[in-house]
């Protein structure tokens, strides 16, 4: 009888910590589920079917639990955080955003670099201080970073040129800028946006061209009332980061990078120092650059996924890395518009 009495209790205790252990995990799994139901509501997603919100909801699972584990790993310059795009598998992700379809410039392309003989530059840019960003815009599922990469460049010296700051139009660029290299939402190059723009005689306004997300027909009407006009474009040297910090020094510049990563994805602050490679698949801006009190040297980067994204819509990107064309390959495609 003791001996049954023993076997008794140890099956109790053995049983009381399974059904512990089963409480934890739903009420984890229930934690999860209200994360993930207060993310639906914050960003207004609806899901067609419950199939499809069942599978969204393994993804963003998956992404948060990869998210919350990178950053108990401590010990970074940068933290990840939970964003619109936690919904979304990292393919999906680069697929929808990231468009840019340019072929690398090589030094005999580069005919004149205004800034090449600069020998003095300030320590620290930051063009949103003079004025010479605009807040920043969402892309949204189109992929047309190109155009707010180049519309960027654009708005930037046109404040510095005429103290006017004005908030330009992408969608002409999407709809009207079609017979080259650029493909509205299935991607494009910032230099052939400068080459419509300076064509076309100028960019109209945001205002009178909004932005709709999506491939549209030209309106040549509206295409026709351009607010501003840009004289040409010039293409920093390949893989110089030097050359790359004397443009920036002087104007907001339109970049290429590799911004295809999953910490690139869910990029939430601090300086990026990522894994990335070489493959440019991103137009953003160069707005400026600085340096961290622990000596870290950053390009400040305006991007175009909205101001839930990353530092406010930025990124800060490490800088002087060590290799030719710059950390995400920043250095390897750089232009900026002449006024």
């Amino acid at each position: 009888m003791e001996y049954l009495r023993n076997m008794c209790l140890v099956l109790i205790l053995i049983l009381g910590t399974w059904a512990s252990l089963a409480g934890s995990r739903t009420l984890q799994d229930t934690s999860m589920l209200e994360q993930y139901q207060q993310w639906m509501s914050q960003h207004g997603r609806v899901y067609k079917t419950d199939a499809e919100k069942e599978q969204r909801f393994k993804i963003f699972s998956e992404n948060v639990a990869r998210i919350e584990a990178f950053n108990m790993a401590g010990n970074k310059s940068y933290r990840l955080g939970i964003n619109q795009f936690a919904d979304l598998t990292n393919e999906e992700f680069r697929t929808s955003r990231n468009r840019f379809r340019g072929h690398l410039v090589s030094s005999k392309d580069v005919v004149s670099f205004k800034y090449q003989n600069v020998t003095a530059i300030p320590s620290a840019m930051d063009w949103r201080r003079k004025g010479a960003v605009t807040p920043v815009k969402n892309q949204d599922k189109c992929g047309c970073c190109w155009a707010f990469s180049a519309v960027a460049a654009v708005e930037g010296i046109t404040k510095l040129r005429t103290e006017k700051l004005i908030s330009l139009s992408e969608q002409e660029l999407v709809d009207c800028d079609v017979k080259g290299e650029d493909k509205g939402c299935n991607g494009g190059l910032m230099d052939d946006a400068f080459k419509f723009i300076i064509k076309n005689h100028g960019l109209t306004t945001e205002r009178n061209y909004p932005y709709k997300g999506a491939d549209g027909k030209c309106n040549t009407r509206r295409a026709a009332n351009p607010a501003v006009k840009i004289k040409g474009y010039q293409n920093v040297p390949a893989n110089n980061e030097n050359a790359l910090l004397n443009a920036v020094a002087h104007q907001p510049v339109s970049v290429a990078i590799d911004a295809g990563g999953f910490e690139f994805q869910f990029y939430f602050g601090g300086i990026f120092k990522g894994v990335c490679g070489n493959q440019l698949n991103h137009g953003v801006a160069a707005v400026g650059y600085g340096v961290t009190e622990d000596g870290t040297k950053y390009w400040l980067v305006k991007n175009s996924w909205g101001p839930e994204w990353g530092e406010k819509g930025y990124i800060r990107m490490q800088r002087d890395v060590g290799h030719e064309g710059g950390l995400c390959g920043i250095a390897m495609m750089a232009s900026y518009p002449t006024a």
